[in-house]
């Protein structure tokens, strides 16, 4: 007896009014403005409005700007958040994408092998030092840190498997590398690993102390140059130090360059300075070419094929579906080349300490507002002093009682009104509040850092009561 046929009766799916891309690109500010509220993110337009950053709408970028709606050209210092080290639609690797789309070739080949993949790994091979060739491709930092950890607490197995990170750490918001973040904010009421052990950064003391006193400790994690902590370097010596304790502890070290590292610090990774090797890496943010989405794992052959070297291990963490898609690979590839041919690395280094210099001179000049300048390469932090230090010496001890609800306003200030009367976009640390850091493409000229440095010279020149006024009289005109 056959069975009947099934009847569908279920309703045809009604269109909804969806946006085509030309609308989208047609959008105005208000509008755009009104979606983000809706859709998106409405807490975070508060501080959109705050910096004035609401009020504008990019049109294109291309090198060192953005261009508005209306025409401004803004000069790019933040780099958003180092991801942008090639500049925007860097025409090498725009052109490189368009005969990658030109030619219809493959984007998701999961199953086969992906000779763009391949080559890419084989890249990272070959500029990592050491036996640093073992590659895992994915989308973000986050998910590099994740397969960092992973493959650390795999090879070390249960036994050695608790985690020592620094404080005023950021290694990511996914769940897992979140837990080794130093952030209340971020880990929030979150249920994170408990297996991890927190030290002061750079203090080679506390890490002794903590690896001698347990031997469960089996992975050591840590930023280079930290980011989110204000752009904090570690002591002299440091790394060498940490190489040495790990090597006699049987610990992993796992070094996080996803900001520090693509040439950002004038060398290709910021532990080379040092002379040192970690046992894993991890890259994303510039590392596709500012135009995909791409992180990557790079760890010693021996830990990785301890990990999952065996077919019955192999798949236990193998790129997910988007690691490895054609395009973004070759943006890295084309990228790379482009870091060297064009000798990024040497013009970050060479930028970064002209910056530097006149950073200080700065702080030379404007003593009761800057505290102190400090990073390498194009990533430099400015430190601000607190509200306080910039009162005449009376006001002094009473302002201080604010000074940690005020920490960060004096830098926001400053930053609106180089965005707003100069065109120029600087970025802001997550810790520090009293740091703006400065991490622009690594294509800057000398002529872009001296119209940076005048900028921010004529700023500071108003001194904390002209700031302040600059900026609430900012605040009016927003308002209309």
């Amino acid at each position: 007896m056959s069975m009947p046929a099934f009847k569908d009766d279920s309703p045809v799916a009604q269109r909804p009014k969806l946006y085509t891309v030309e609308e989208a690109k047609a959008l105005d500010v208000g509008t755009v403005k009104d979606l983000f509220a809706a859709h998106i993110n409405p807490g975070q337009l508060h501080f959109l409005k705050l910096l004035g950053f609401d009020r504008i709408l990019v049109e294109r970028a291309e090198g060192m700007h953005y261009i508005t709606r209306d025409g401004r050209r803004i000069l790019d210092f933040f780099g958003g958040f180092c991801s942008v080290a090639f500049g925007h639609n860097h025409p090498r690797i725009v052109a490189a994408r368009k005969r990658f789309q030109d030619e219809n070739r493959h984007e998701i080949c999961m199953a086969f092998m992906s000779q763009y993949a391949s080559a890419l790994a084989a890249n990272l091979a070959a500029i990592a030092p050491g036996d640093l060739d073992m590659v895992f491709l994915g989308s973000t930092g986050s998910e590099a840190m994740e397969a960092a950890l992973k493959v650390a607490e795999q090879a070390q197995g249960p036994d050695k498997s608790k985690i020592l990170h620094a404080a005023n750490s950021f290694h990511g918001k996914t769940k897992g590398v979140l837990s080794v973040t130093d952030s209340t904010l971020y880990q929030s009421q979150f249920k994170l690993v408990e297996h991890r052990v927190k030290v002061p950064f750079g203090d080679i003391a506390a890490v002794r102390q903590a690896l001698e006193s347990d031997p469960s400790i089996g992975i050591v994690v840590m930023e280079t140059v930290q980011g989110g902590g204000g752009i904090v370097e570690a002591p002299a010596g440091f790394w060498r130090e940490l190489r040495a304790l790990c090597d006699k502890h049987g610990v992993l070290w796992v070094a996080d360059e996803v900001q520090c590292g693509l040439g950002r610090t004038g060398q290709f990774f910021a532990f080379e300075r040092d002379g040192v090797v970690p046992d894993v890496t991890a890259l994303a943010k510039a590392l596709g070419g500012s135009k995909a989405a791409m992180g990557a794992m790079i760890a010693r052959r021996e830990i990785y094929m301890k990990a999952y070297g065996k077919p019955k291990s192999a798949l236990i963490h193998a790129q997910a579906t988007f690691g490895g898609m054609g395009e973004a690979c070759i943006s890295a590839i084309e990228a790379l080349n482009v870091l060297y041919d064009e000798d990024l690395m040497g013009n970050a280094k060479r930028q970064g300490d002209y910056l530097i210099e006149k950073l200080n001179g700065l702080r030379v000049k404007y003593p009761s507002l800057l505290k102190e300048i400090r990073g390498r390469g194009l990533m430099i932090g400015i430190e601000f002093q607190d509200i306080s230090e910039t009162m005449p010496f009376g006001l002094k001890h009473m302002v201080a009682l604010l000074d940690d609800k005020l920490k960060g306003s004096l830098c926001g200030f400053v930053g609106a009104l180089l965005l707003k009367e100069h065109d120029v976009l600087v970025a802001f640390t997550e810790y520090n509040r009293n740091v703006i850091r400065l991490e622009p493409p690594l294509i800057v000229t000398r002529e872009e850092c001296d119209q940076f440095i005048a900028a921010l010279d004529a700023v500071l020149s108003r001194g904390v009561t002209g700031i302040v006024t600059g900026y609430l009289r900012k605040v009016a005109a927003s308002k209309g």
